[in-house]
């Protein structure tokens, strides 16, 4: 038995170097790879970074190229809208004046007729009162 539990400690001596340097290494690896996972995360949040600012820059000059476009747009559409309301203003003063004439005309027309017939008939009582024959 003696032999037994002096082999079990030789044995013991002659494998603790290499379990002290399998945890040594494993040590060694863990910090490594925390170190290499902290690296990482460094590079990945810098990339994330200058993603959002290069996606910002670009936000930010589309929507200024817009609001131009827009305001250029909305610049010609304003001239357009007076240019037509202004030709339809003249238009519509050139037709009024000239319906105006019309009319006048008609109505000066119809007065003298109006007249014309007025006399006609009052030479016409005249003459049947004066006891005149109708000429026919």
């Amino acid at each position: 038995m003696q032999i037994r539990k002096t082999g079990s400690i030789v044995l013991a001596f002659a494998l603790a170097p290499v379990f002290s340097t399998a945890f040594a290494v494993a040590q060694d690896t863990a910090k490594q790879d925390m170190k290499a996972a902290g690296s990482d995360t460094k590079n990945a949040t810098k990339d994330t970074g200058h993603a959002i600012s290069t996606g910002s820059k670009k936000a930010y000059n589309k929507t200024a190229t817009g609001t131009k476009t827009a305001a250029d747009k909305t610049a010609t559409g304003t001239k357009t809208a007076y240019h037509k309301t202004e030709n339809g203003t003249k238009t519509a003063t050139d037709k009024t004046v000239d319906g105006t004439k019309t009319v006048g005309k008609d109505i000066g027309h119809g007065t003298k007729t109006a007249a014309k017939d007025t006399a006609n008939g009052t030479k016409k009582l005249g003459d049947k009162i004066a006891g005149k024959p109708n000429p026919q």
